[in-house]
């Protein structure tokens, strides 16, 4: 079972892309390749007023992935303790059928390797008591490393702000 999430504030994120930039400096991605993902939407007149809103697009590492389903070598591997999927870089023998079966486009190429690369919440980081690059490069507090449980009473809550009565 999946034991983390990453949750965003879309209200806190300005779009400011440390996030990405984080994540492929710690990772050492190439050109290209984008291990998570902002990506923007709008523009949207908001009370007059033209607004853009950006989603953050990481691995959701899947109950049921598709990616390590469609790897002919078990390369791409689920960590049973936590859940988090990863690629194993030495059975990895790019062919990128996991590139094919991820329907959010998540495995990303790697020219210099010629293998997948993709997020893996940095579990080297969290297997040291750290949360992943990209909520700890995120600018704003706009990303958060929680549970899926935790995820569920964040979005609960800012929900019943929402629409309270009491609301400013």
């Amino acid at each position: 079972m999946g034991k983390y999430y990453i949750f965003q504030d879309q209200k806190r994120c300005i779009g400011c892309y440390a996030c990405e930039l984080h994540c492929k400096t710690k990772n050492n991605a190439p050109e290209g390749a984008k291990l998570c993902r902002i990506v923007p939407t709008g523009p949207q007149v908001v009370k007059g007023v033209p607004r853009m809103h950006f989603v953050f697009m990481p691995c959701f590492h899947c109950e049921k992935p598709w990616c390590v389903y469609a790897c002919p070598t078990g390369a791409m591997t689920k960590r049973a303790k936590d859940g988090i999927v990863y690629v194993n870089q030495d059975l990895c023998v790019g062919c990128k059928n996991c590139i094919t079966a991820c329907p959010w486009g998540v495995p990303q190429w790697n020219s210099e390797t010629g293998k997948v690369m993709k997020c893996d919440f940095c579990m080297d980081r969290i297997d040291q008591g750290l949360e992943p690059a990209c909520v700890t490069g995120c600018t704003t507090g706009a990303l958060k490393f929680v549970s899926p449980s935790e995820a569920s009473q964040i979005k609960r809550e800012k929900f019943a702000k929402d629409i309270s009565p009491l609301k400013k």
